[in-house]
């Protein structure tokens, strides 16, 4: 049954996107009479979003699906502030032609994911710089600084911890959180935009502009945040083993995307469908219920649903077939070596150690350790960072489980 009257509020609640709501009532009822108009903003630290980025581009998705209308806001003014939140130190700050050619290649993205055009619930990509470039200081100040209070901002997680680890805050940062608010209430007044959505570390900027918003034009607004996404190891999510995941093909090529979403562990894999891909509830749960080695199925499915929306069907595939090739054949390296381990000892777990040494990708286990702690070992693409771990039936991929040794070295794994 339902839980809430909306189709907007059921799908984020059903997915795993809610967490936070400044008045989920309010928006219900709301968002079930009318269409919303809502808002995620986007700062150019980089000439690509990355992996973090994408739960927040997949609600604003969820909301164009439910029937409203969704704004993927670029910081160009923003991004020359530099947001502090979850930072120890100031960003560094990017000039204007820096800016605006980060902006011009992030844009893309967005066309992957939504839809846009003229129409009432068709997308719309703003830049804040448009209207905070053009401000006045004093009458900036007069208008909407003085709905401000230290003392309120002071309270804000973007501050205090900073301030609690003893890291500079700049004066410059610290205005961060007014330029966000306000760039709610500009949203409101040259789109009728009532709704902000972010992350679990902006929902102190978001009430903030919530609040503004309610003193300035005197209308309700509602904002809402998504929980922190983690691995059930409890890891933050948006690693891989180069670093971060982006979502441009130039930074992260189709292969390397769908290998970051094959490797996914196994408690995560129907959370991330329902995040992350289009796939119905029902089909999802089939694949929650699959155990052992057949969670493999599952996270095939994942990566290839995730890769083709971001890269399309045709890279989504070939990267499928590559993935195939390289761990079913071993064709893309040639004739690798290889181990067979019989099904029950590869249920226990063999030792990294032993299956290094015995594939020859090092002389003996203190070399194995050696080539771990230096970052050269790589179990399916992925770092191996515990010299103690083990290889499991759950790592093989079509039956075998890829082991690298630097960029060149590489042997399977396999099940008797």
């Amino acid at each position: 049954m339902a839980q809430f009257k909306s189709d907007l509020l059921n799908t984020l609640s059903s997915r795993g996107y809610l967490h936070q709501c400044t008045d989920l009532e309010g928006l219900d009822a709301k968002a079930a009479s009318s269409v919303i108009t809502c808002y995620v903003g986007y700062d150019a630290t980089a000439d690509s979003l990355h992996i973090g980025n994408l739960v927040s581009i997949m609600m604003l998705r969820r909301l164009q699906q439910t029937g409203h209308r969704p704004i993927a806001l670029m910081g160009g003014g923003t991004t020359k502030i530099g947001d502090p939140s979850g930072r120890d130190e100031s960003r560094v700050l990017a000039d204007n032609d820096t800016i605006n050619a980060r902006i011009a290649k992030i844009q893309t993205t967005f066309g992957k994911f939504l839809k846009f055009g003229a129409g009432k619930t068709d997308a719309l990509l703003m830049n804040n710089a448009d209207w905070l470039d053009k401000l006045e200081y004093i009458p900036f100040l007069r208008d909407i600084g003085r709905h401000f209070t230290v003392n309120r901002m002071l309270t804000m997680d973007s501050v205090k911890l900073r301030l609690d680890r003893e890291q500079p805050l700049t004066f410059l940062e610290f205005n961060y959180m007014i330029l966000q608010g306000y760039d709610f209430v500009e949203l409101y007044r040259r789109t009728g935009c009532t709704m902000q959505m972010g992350g679990s570390d902006q929902w102190g900027n978001i009430v903030q502009g919530v609040e503004l918003g309610r003193r300035i034009v005197n209308t309700e607004f509602y904002g809402l945040t998504t929980p922190l996404i983690t691995k059930s190891s409890g890891e933050k999510m948006g690693k891989s083993v180069s670093g971060a995941v982006w979502l441009s093909a130039e930074k992260l090529p189709p292969y390397d995307y769908y290998q970051f979403w094959r490797n996914t562990e196994d408690g995560d894999v129907g959370r991330f469908m329902k995040l992350f891909t289009d796939m119905p509830l029902n089909e999802i749960a089939r694949y929650e219920a699959l155990q052992g080695a057949e969670i493999n199925e599952g996270k095939k499915k994942l990566a290839l649903e995730a890769t083709a929306m971001l890269h399309g069907q045709e890279n989504a595939d070939a990267a499928a077939e590559t993935a195939r090739k390289t761990f079913e054949e071993g064709s893309s390296a040639g004739d690798l070596p290889t181990l067979t381990f019989p099904g029950a000892e590869l249920a226990a777990g063999v030792s990294i150690l032993d299956v290094l040494t015995k594939l020859g990708m090092a002389e003996s286990k203190g070399e194995a350790r050696r080539l771990i702690r230096g970052g050269g070992a790589k179990l399916n693409d992925v770092k191996i960072e515990d010299e103690n771990a083990t290889i499991k039936a759950s790592d093989l991929q079509n039956g075998v489980a890829k082991l690298s040794a630097g960029k060149k070295r590489h042997g399977l794994v396999k099940s008797a």
